[in-house]
């Protein structure tokens, strides 16, 4: 039997031949992008660390024994230690509630998980000052219960779980809505209550993605400036955090002070990208492994 060539149909779309760029266009594009990386990114970093140990090291390690400078910095960690815990719980509760069940106002649910993504971080201190301040809805209440909120670490706390609020519930929701419910259907098949396919099923599933979104959590929460702004009242060496003494210390024109402290928060950012690269690659190889 003779071979019939196939020949498209007249009409039918034509595929089209890879385009590869010629090796000028290349080099010019990479040079571009390296350059504005060096500029934007690695030249500002580099001034942070310059600038903290331009005068050596006794005036850096002064600067960050101050006291008011600790004090900063136990605030930071206080807070990032309330915080990132709080929206881990609520991460995980979301996104197996939206990945594994279906209810009526789930897309609703995903709109408010959203919400601080689109709300400017001054916004969001700003509601909290109308809702519990002096002057605010449930401030006279609060007032006569001797409870203070804003201007003292609960607003802190309140203002910063706000801004990381979507981290962990982003990463797992996605992951979750793709490994299905298959693994937990066979585990409660097999006679495993509700709790044990959740902690024995359900989480080492996710375990990396769930590390993922702490690791950002905490890094925005360390760094949140524009909603703490607002609710702390800036009251040295008791509502300032660090983003918010190293302001004061600049404005204050003690620069290597400032860049001291700023340099903490410049080595926390270094230690989240490489615990963001590698997280990424163990999350990226659990993503191959479950589409195969």
């Amino acid at each position: 039997m003779a071979d019939v060539a196939l020949v498209p149909p007249v009409g039918a779309p034509r595929r089209r031949e890879v385009i590869s760029e010629g090796l000028f266009v290349r080099v010019v594009l990479i040079a571009i992008a390296v350059a504005l990386l060096g500029i934007f990114l690695l030249l500002p970093l580099v001034s942070v660390f310059y600038e903290a140990f331009r005068t050596g090291f006794g005036p850096y390690w002064a600067a960050l024994g101050e006291k008011d400078a600790l004090a900063a910095i136990r605030l930071t960690l206080l807070v990032a230690a309330i915080a990132v815990p709080a929206n881990l719980v609520f991460g995980v509760a979301a996104a197996w509630a939206i990945a594994k069940f279906d209810f009526k106002g789930k897309s609703f649910l995903i709109t408010l998980i959203d919400l601080p993504f689109s709300v400017s971080p001054v916004t969001s201190g700003l509601i909290y000052v109308l809702l519990f301040g002096a002057q605010g809805f449930f401030g006279p209440w609060l007032q006569s219960q001797g409870i203070q909120i804003i201007f003292a670490v609960p607003g802190i706390v309140l203002a910063t779980i706000f801004v990381t609020f979507p981290f962990v519930a982003r990463e797992l929701i996605p992951l979750m809505q793709e490994q299905g419910t298959t693994d937990e259907e066979a585990a409660i098949s097999l006679g495993a209550g509700g709790w044990q396919t959740f902690f024995r099923v359900t989480l080492p599933n996710v375990k990396w993605a769930l590390l993922y979104g702490v690791l950002l959590g905490n890094a925005r929460a360390m760094g949140e400036f524009g909603a703490v702004a607002v609710v702390s009242g800036k009251i040295r060496g008791q509502t300032n955090t660090m983003p918010l003494h190293v302001e004061i210390l600049y404005n204050e024109y003690m620069a290597v002070a400032a860049f001291a402290v700023a340099s903490l928060l410049a080595m926390l950012a270094l230690i989240t990208l490489g615990l963001k690269t590698f997280l990424e690659w163990r999350f990226s190889g659990e993503i191959a492994a479950i589409r195969r």
